[in-house]
């Protein structure tokens, strides 16, 4: 018998299917997994976490002051800078879809500049810049209407690229049968593609009002008075004040208590969008 008829004569080796190689691995990270986190709950110190972060007496000091004092200012900076953002954002996405040249080159420069630097920068740019810029010019609003104005130039770049997907989402046989029942097409885009559009970003925007909620904590750069506080603010002075991190716990939770309501709504909407598209 020759080599090769053996070969043929002996059974071939089976090895692990594809589906079993990923049961496999799946297995040996669930175990990492859990061994990470028993390494975890047994590492840590959990006395000192508590004595410093949950002190239920400090947290019980922060009410109702958290609610109707920071919360609160957090919640009315965060609309102010989204409604500014939604306007100036339409305004720039219809300049980046203009058939004239200098409003698309204006609205891209802008889109470019404030997606490219930090909010930061733009809060210290409002704060300090523009006071110098044009002294004795007051912005109106205060510190509400500066944090307004800053979180809106800064949404306003990304939202105007979210109104200018949304827009071009929407199929141009809506435009060609707006134009040819006699609309305008101003009045077209205004009564037929926007409204469209909105049902298609609507996920994406409130993703940005996520960001902003939590970008409203730069507002203590521009300087705050007690009653214009927002939750980090508030935190981080009852912090400093009783030498206790349990008010940076507690301002976190309150951050959480609208941004997980929020994302669940986010998460619904692109489901129904998705279902809407099968």
């Amino acid at each position: 018998m020759t080599d090769a008829t053996k070969a043929e004569t002996q059974p071939r080796k089976k090895g692990m299917t594809r589906r079993q190689k990923r049961g496999l691995s799946r297995g040996v990270q669930y175990v990492v997994f859990v061994g990470a986190m028993i390494a975890l709950a047994v590492g840590a110190d959990w006395d000192r976490l508590a004595n410093q972060f949950a002190q239920g007496d400090i947290a019980e000091q922060m009410f109702p002051d958290v609610i109707t004092l920071a919360l609160k200012n957090t919640v009315l900076y965060t609309v102010s800078g989204f409604a500014v953002g939604l306007v100036l954002g339409m305004v720039l996405a219809l300049m980046r879809l203009s058939s004239v040249g200098p409003y698309r080159w204006v609205a891209g420069v802008y889109i470019e500049i404030f997606r490219g630097l930090p909010a930061l920068l733009i809060f210290i740019f409002i704060g300090v810049a523009v006071p110098l810029a044009f002294p004795g010019t007051e912005i109106p609003g205060g510190t509400y209407g500066k944090v307004a104005l800053a979180l809106g130039l800064v949404a306003a770049a990304y939202m105007a690229e979210t109104f200018r997907a949304g827009i071009q989402a929407v199929p141009k046989g809506q435009m060609e049968a707006a134009r040819s029942l006699g609309f305008s097409p101003a009045r077209a885009m205004v009564s037929i593609i926007i409204p469209q559009a909105f049902r298609i970003i609507l996920p994406p925007l409130t993703n940005e009002l996520v960001l902003l909620f939590k970008d409203s904590s730069l507002v203590l750069f521009l300087g705050v008075t007690l009653q214009e506080r927002e939750l980090s603010k508030f935190g981080r002075d009852l912090a400093g004040q009783t030498a206790n991190s349990t008010p940076i716990l507690v301002a976190g939770l309150c951050y959480l208590l609208v941004t997980i309501p929020l994302g669940f709504v986010v998460r619904r909407m692109e489901a129904k969008a998705q279902e809407a598209v099968k």
